[in-house]
């Protein structure tokens, strides 16, 4: 008999200011350590997308963001996991911007994200980014 794959729901937030786009670090000791992704986080039981989004970036960014229209869905299977991950565009608030859990963080233009390592399922969207800012 096989086992289902664990899914995992995330929400991350695709937020741009003056043309640049927001990434971040993961910390080493996390799955995929030391790749960038749009920040976000895992849904929690319960909780909308648009809420853990919003939870994730005040508690991850110390931020408060308007969660805006859902850009895409990817699902993405990896050996031991399947991630579904909900990317929505997100605006700045409230806060300034800081990383809670020391990560780093960067701005970059579309055309830089290919310069910066992402976990795969991410690949579509940066595509897309590039393609179509």
């Amino acid at each position: 008999m096989t086992r289902s794959p664990k899914i995992i729901e995330v929400a991350a937030g695709v937020v741009i200011r003056d043309g640049r786009y927001l990434i971040t670090q993961r910390l080493e000791t996390s799955p995929h350590g030391g790749l960038w992704e749009f920040p976000g986080g895992k849904r929690h039981p319960e909780e909308s997308l648009r809420d853990c989004l919003r939870r994730e970036m005040k508690e991850e960014l110390d931020i408060t963001v308007q969660v805006g229209e859902e850009l895409t869905v990817i699902r993405h299977d990896y050996p031991d996991v399947t991630v579904t991950l909900h990317f929505y565009r997100c605006m700045i608030l409230d806060g300034t911007l800081r990383t809670l859990g020391n990560q780093a963080y960067r701005w970059v233009r579309p055309d830089e994200l290919s310069e910066y390592s992402f976990p795969e399922a991410n690949q579509v969207l940066i595509r897309t980014l590039q393609n179509h800012p």
